[in-house]
């Protein structure tokens, strides 16, 4: 087996796996702030004319060259949201936030 890899090097195409090792589909996109090394997740494809799914960091196991490794099962990973309904970041700067 390939030794471990960051985040930062996924690429979209890779090959991703469920924890027992099922087929769950291909990366998509990475979702995060490569500037500030914040992974969110990911969105992974499972195939042709299926909507991508959002897999937060939280889920993601191990990463290996061309290949990710998720902590869900294919029925886990078939009940999770969409790519395009991933829950918005909050974004507060103390110089806004109202501590009275």
């Amino acid at each position: 087996m390939s030794d471990p890899v960051s985040w930062l090097l996924i690429e979209k195409g890779w090959k991703v796996a469920g924890r027992d090792g099922s087929d769950l589909g291909t990366i998509h996109e990475v979702v995060g702030d490569t500037g500030e090394d914040i992974f969110n997740g990911l969105a992974v494809s499972p195939g042709l004319l299926r909507s991508a799914k959002y897999v937060p960091s939280e889920r993601v196991g191990t990463i290996v060259e061309g290949r990710v490794e998720l902590d869900v099962d294919a029925d886990e990973f078939a009940r999770l949201d969409e790519h395009g309904h991933v829950p918005p970041s909050v974004d507060v700067r103390a110089d806004t936030t109202d501590l009275t």
